[in-house]
């Protein structure tokens, strides 16, 4: 279906460009793998000139609702669970929440994501949380790897879930709770150990079709994680510490 031209006379004409072009996207007036018209063409169409239409989608392109198939040539995409929940991300950090907050959503999202996982995991969910759960051993001692490596765990047992509304609604709490083990680990050395067992015991639940226990231990694994940050000493009423932006801009270029 053709792009429907609009034209805008607003002061930042490519926001608006953007925010026009994703309507029709959302709207299902353009369909993934439609092409654009090209700046010119859309230039006319809005009734801005060509840098403000280049401008507006770069924007879509950055959030994932276009991708470039040539120089000259785009067309509709489907944005990546990481692109859409890493304005999520952006969105909590700025509200500065605090470890209480994304705690008392965890502590009901994850052992739920554990649930599902060992019912719907299949062979490839469990080749790849195995090979995660052998980098978290292979960087003990190393802070930033735990941080990436843990965060990418939490996230592969919420894929195995097959359950995209629970990815996109916990994948951003993830982000920010999980960056919390960085300053955790110097504080508590037993911490990689416990996270090892914890993930241990979860991945075997999930192999075993074990749903209530991969359940059981993802909740002692979210409860141990908060008498850790307590035990160390670390505020749960302060926004949370952390490499918020090194975790999201990972997400964006992987």
């Amino acid at each position: 279906m053709p792009l429907e031209p609009k034209p805008l006379r607003v002061k930042h004409a490519y926001e608006q460009v953007s925010s026009e072009i994703e309507a029709q996207i959302l709207n299902g007036s353009l369909k993934p793998g439609d092409r654009l018209p090209g700046e010119i063409e859309m230039a006319g169409m809005f009734n801005v000139n060509r840098s403000t239409v280049r401008e507006g989608i770069r924007r879509l392109e950055s959030e994932g609702f276009v991708r470039r198939i040539s120089p000259r040539k785009m067309v509709v995409s489907i944005p990546h669970m990481a692109e859409l929940s890493s304005r999520q991300t952006r969105a909590l950090s700025i509200l500065d929440v605090t470890f209480d907050e994304l705690w008392n959503v965890a502590i009901a999202t994850e052992p739920l994501a554990a649930e599902l996982a060992a019912r719907h995991a299949d062979a490839e969910d469990i080749a790849d949380l195995n090979r995660i759960q052998r980098e978290l051993i292979a960087a003990e001692g190393q802070g930033d790897a735990s941080v990436e490596i843990d965060t990418a765990f939490h996230s592969r047992v919420a894929a195995a879930s097959k359950n995209r509304v629970l990815q996109l609604a916990r994948e951003p709490i993830g982000f920010l709770l999980y960056s919390g083990i960085d300053v955790l680990i110097p504080k508590l050395p037993q911490a990689m150990s416990r996270q090892v067992v914890a993930h241990h015991h979860i991945i075997e639940a999930i192999c075993a079709r074990d749903a209530e226990t991969a359940r059981d231990w993802m909740a002692r694994h979210i409860d141990d994680f908060k008498r850790g940050y307590i035990h160390a000493g670390l505020p749960l009423d302060k926004p949370i510490a952390g490499a918020v932006g090194r975790l999201v801009g990972q997400r964006q270029v992987q």
